[in-house]
């Protein structure tokens, strides 16, 4: 065997040992979870794509996760719930909870998660590749190192969600886009157009590889005159010509305009193809509730008008275009929960602190090394640096920007970028000093041990400085640290304990169902249950032992202090943490406003279903349980308005409107200006 042969030989073998430590831990980690938050709306939604052809259900996520990772599904013998014509979210949601729980979830989530955790070893092998052309072999092993044992990737690579697949071919687009300005050619023109179409396929923020594509044209724009004028400066006429760059008769600007041109239409094309090239999102029998020109409604005036137009002009799938709306929409209501803080919206420092506490110690290191490299230009092959900093910078200015604070998954595809600087920086300095090989093997193992330390659970991962896994709840919320992943190890926990009458407050409450891995608690009432209208129930006081999501703990979806029904519990030491997402309380405990939303949900289904004298009885019954709740006095107002009765809905809006203007003032104009509406009306109708 030759020294070429065999250097070949331990690479792929090196490669493929460590693909296979990915797939393992993503394997085993999985194994360990429930169904996390979105998982079971887009399971159904990727059967029902392959099986009726139809888009309708969650449009709010392109298909081509959700295809690849339902595939393993379509020869089973699998029962469907019948669709009931809802609302969209709530026919996705709904109808995913009943298709796992009628079937054998657990291998529904396996299968569809290890087919989805495919474009998670595809992004690995492309991260080596493309290290590899970019810096050298060695600089290889050490970007695909670190991303082998990202606790953020292993947390989401095998979930049936679209942050890994985004991040897989986003990196894919730019990495071949590397490839064609390094040697323009048409065939590499197409891969470039194909991976941005899958890009865009994989999640709406895809959409960003076109902004990204276009600055990285401009970067190769101005290399390529400072090389030209470096040239005629000295007199050398091919210099310019060096390092892969067009020569000085041709003129980059068109050929890259004309190949961002092709891209965009050949990734449309893409788009199209995954939609079956159809614009409507149903078959004909069946339509979305509610029709696109109801939803945009919410939008800013010129938002919906664009869409409207695509829409008219059918220029983009339809189904595609109510995920446009739909991530519009999400962005503006979603609060914000960072540093045990709730905010009413979103905060432009959430990402960087984010990625600082959920980001390992060794990997916050090195990236710090990778900048002093660049800064030194001990690191100078600008092309490389460039496409791998202006992407991830462009994305974290955008994520910054958008107000949807809800994970550091949606800045998954930085560290894909950072690890291959990392990788080349770190590459680069053990090639000008041997010492720094022992610098970098260090942090690359603390890396990887910090990591590996909260294997399987890596939702929860934080880092030593902030006191890792045990403490994210305290700074972060949602898919950082509880994600609704924990009903296994519940089970456990409480068949350990012999607990028999426990009581619950899940942050998937209503998409999930606990009854299915035999956990006994009674359901308390959270944020989502009036909108699914699961049973709950919440007497004024309730005996421990009661278990509480952090994600409900925090009270990032209610609001802070008065307006968290379990805030009381954030003051209290809890008996145990279940995988550093569920607080176990014990003892006797005061729920009132708990108990009088309980009460609200029954009367506004009461409500709903025309039976208002009895909604007025639930009502008044969560206001004598707790009087200062204002959505209950809100709720109170609006029955007594249906029965004719403006007198007693005023008594009830004033009160609600004193209540309200003693909550956090950030928080007060979720009721102040329709308080305030209605309370007009009263006064301007005419005596009766």
């Amino acid at each position: 065997m030759t020294p070429v042969t065999r250097r070949r030989a331990l690479t792929f073998l090196g490669v493929t040992g460590l693909l296979i430590v990915l797939l393992i831990q993503l394997a085993l980690s999985v194994r360990q979870e429930s169904q996390t938050w979105d998982e079971g709306n887009h399971i159904f939604a990727g059967y029902r794509s392959w099986t009726n052809a139809d888009f309708g259900l969650n449009p709010e996520h392109p298909p081509l996760v959700k295809l690849l990772a339902t595939a393993p599904l379509l020869r089973l013998p699998l029962q469907t719930p019948k669709l009931q014509d809802r609302n969209f979210k709530v026919e996705a949601f709904m109808d995913g909870k009943e298709f796992l729980y009628q079937n054998d979830a657990d291998m529904i989530l396996f299968r569809t998660r290890m087919a989805a955790a495919i474009l998670t070893l595809l992004l690995a092998l492309l991260v080596f590749l493309a290290t590899k052309e970019m810096f050298g072999t060695g600089a290889a092993f050490i970007a695909l190192t670190l991303l082998v044992f990202e606790p953020n990737l292993l947390a989401h690579g095998a979930l049936v969600t679209t942050d890994a697949g985004l991040s897989c071919f986003m990196f894919a687009t730019v990495y071949a886009f590397y490839r064609y300005v390094k040697a323009p050619s048409v065939a590499r023109l197409l891969i470039v157009g194909v991976a941005a179409g899958l890009a865009l396929a994989a999640k709406h923020t895809g959409l960003l590889v076109f902004p990204i594509l276009t600055l990285l044209a401009l970067c190769e724009v101005v290399r390529h005159r400072g090389k030209v004028r470096a040239a005629d400066h000295r007199g050398d006429r091919g210099a310019e010509q060096s390092d892969g760059a067009v020569a000085k008769t041709a003129n980059p600007v068109v050929r890259l305009a004309v190949a961002l041109v092709v891209t965009g239409v050949i990734a449309v094309g893409v788009l199209w193809a995954f939609y079956g090239f159809r614009y409507d999102a149903r078959p004909a029998e069946l339509k979305l509730n509610p029709s696109l020109a109801v939803y945009v409604e919410n939008l800013k005036p010129r938002e919906a008008k664009a869409i409207l137009t695509v829409a008219h002009w059918r220029l983009l799938p339809e189904s595609y275009l109510y995920g446009l709306a739909d991530v519009r929409q999400v962005a503006d209501f979603m609060q914000t929960f960072i540093l045990g803080k709730v905010y009413p919206h979103g905060v432009w420092f959430y990402f960087p602190v984010a990625f600082a506490v959920k980001s390992t110690l060794g990997f916050l290191i090195l990236l710090l090394l990778a900048v002093g490299a660049v800064a030194t230009r001990k690191l100078n092959c600008w092309r490389e640096i460039l496409f791998l900093t202006v992407p991830p910078v462009f994305h974290l200015a955008v994520a910054m920007s958008s107000g949807l604070n809800i994970g550091v998954r949606h800045i998954l595809p930085l560290y894909v970028f950072l690890s291959v600087l990392i990788g080349g920086a770190s590459w680069t300095l053990i090639r000008s000093n041997r010492r720094w090989a022992f610098v970098i093997a260090v942090l690359l193992l603390f890396h990887a041990i910090s990591s590996l330390r909260v294997f399987p659970t890596y939702i929860p991962y934080a880092n030593e400085l902030w006191g890792g896994p045990a403490n994210t709840h305290k700074y972060l919320s949602d898919s950082n640290a509880d994600w609704a992943q924990q009903l296994k190890a519940t089970k456990q926990y409480l068949d350990n304990r012999g607990v028999k009458n426990c009581w619950i407050a899940y942050f998937a409450q209503g998409l999930v169902d606990p009854a299915y891995y035999g956990i006994p608690c009674k359901l308390l009432p959270t944020i989502v249950t009036p909108w699914f209208q699961t049973p709950v129930e919440a007497p004024a006081s309730i005996d421990g032992p009661v278990l509480i999501s952090a994600g409900t703990l925090s009270g990032f979806e209610y609001g802070p202090d008065l307006l968290n029904p379990y805030d009381q519990f954030q003051k209290l030491q809890p008996t145990a943490v279940i995988q550093h997402g569920i607080l176990v309380f014990d003892g006797h405990f005061d729920i009132p406003l708990a108990s009088a939303l309980a009460h609200e949900q029954h009367a506004r289904e009461l409500f709903e279903a025309n039976q208002v004298e009895r909604a007025r009885e639930e009502a008044q019954a969560a206001i004598a349980v707790y009087p200062d709740c204002v959505q209950s006095q809100v709720l109170l107002g609006d029955m007594m308005m249906e029965l004719k009765r403006p007198v007693e809905a005023r008594v009830a809006y004033e009160k609600a409107l004193s209540l309200a203007q003693t909550v956090e003032p950030e928080f007060q104009r979720h009721w102040l200006p329709g308080l305030k509406q209605k309370l007009e009306e009263i006064a301007n109708a005419p005596a009766q």
